[in-house]
């Protein structure tokens, strides 16, 4: 796996017009176990888990490694966005011939979408890494029949370099790179 460089974790947090990201805090477990809990959010990544095994297993403070934002409004987490995370070279979906490019997820409660505070957090992140480390492509799959995440990507920049089938759908797979974004 291809190393992060050097960005330092946990960084300070990033602030928008709207929102915090920040490193996860014990105050975000309920939110954690909501997000997996949920029919849903559940519907484009796998499925809900059992909120009673979800209790038993979430740590207390989850979310606790590099990349990790807990989004923010208001003082309130509505959602979070991982963007260190290195895509696994045995996977579909690649710009690098040897993998291991940074890829971009991200998980909001129902009740935050359709305001926008995805793009938003998405867009402050990106533009961190950019800084952080120049010229680093970043990737994104999300099933086709995501319609949301389908426009969050375009609208964030991200063009598509193929589908394919995995986990029994068709994935849309794209890419981020600053260079493109700032042009």
């Amino acid at each position: 796996m291809t190393e992060h460089g050097h960005v330092a974790w946990p960084p300070a947090p990033i602030t928008t017009e709207r929102l915090v990201l920040r490193e996860s805090e014990a105050r975000d477990r309920p939110v954690f176990i909501e997000l997996s809990a949920s029919p849903e959010v559940g519907t484009y990544v796998g499925g809900a888990r059992p909120r009673d095994e979800l209790e038993r297993v979430v740590p207390e403070v989850p979310g606790r490694r590099p990349g990790l934002f807990v989004v923010e409004l208001d003082g309130a987490m509505i959602g979070f966005l991982q963007l260190l995370d290195r895509r696994d070279a045995q996977r579909r979906g690649h710009v690098r011939p040897e993998g291991g490019e940074a890829e971009l997820g991200y998980l909001f409660l129902p009740r935050a979408w359709g305001h926008g505070y995805a793009a938003e957090a998405c867009a402050a992140a990106l533009g961190r890494l950019a800084g952080a480390l120049p010229g680093e492509p970043v990737v994104l799959t999300t099933q086709t029949a995501n319609d949301r995440s389908m426009r969050l990507a375009a609208k964030l920049g991200f063009t598509e370099v193929e589908r394919f089938e995995e986990y029994g759908a068709e994935q849309w797979f794209g890419v981020w790179s600053p260079a493109a974004a700032a042009g």
